[in-house]
């Protein structure tokens, strides 16, 4: 399974999605693979925020290894789900996805009936305590899909 999350400038919400979805998945002993892009090229080439290297490294989960990139076509052809952080991302996505790709296109927190986590906020322009708080999110969201797609 390949895995694609998406927010806008790939420093903050989707590396932390990443780093958390990889980090479940080797707890529950599944074979996931995870990138993460951003819909907006800001950021191409950077490490992620160093506000959500800190929270994620407190819960024991290292992304200094991630590169910010840009979403590309090619990405609608290579992973099976593609996992938008917002409604504006998503948006975004679905005016660059190519005709006839597979890929399931969805909001990471409202991917299918009956479970609405919302969007995941922006927490760039905040203090420390809206990455805590993206994090604790991002925990919820991940354990429910990893258990759509494994239980």
């Amino acid at each position: 399974m390949k895995l694609l999350t998406v927010c806008l400038g790939n420093i903050c919400r989707s590396p932390a999605a990443q780093g958390i979805l990889e980090h479940l998945a080797q707890q529950r002993g599944v074979d996931l693979s995870v990138d993460s892009a951003g819909t907006a090229a800001y950021h191409v080439g950077k490490l992620p925020d160093a506000r959500s290297i800190r929270t994620l490294s407190n819960a024991g989960i290292d992304i200094t290894h991630q590169r910010a990139r840009q979403v590309s076509p090619e990405d609608f052809h290579r992973f099976d789900w593609i996992l938008a952080m917002d409604a504006e991302n998503l948006a975004n996505l679905q005016r660059i996805a190519p005709a006839g790709h597979e890929a399931k296109v969805v909001m990471f927190g409202r991917y299918r009936k009956g479970v609405d986590f919302g969007e995941v906020d922006d927490p760039y322009y905040g203090g420390e305590q809206g990455f805590e708080d993206m994090k604790q999110q991002l925990i919820k969201i991940s354990n429910d899909f990893l258990a759509h797609l494994y239980e």
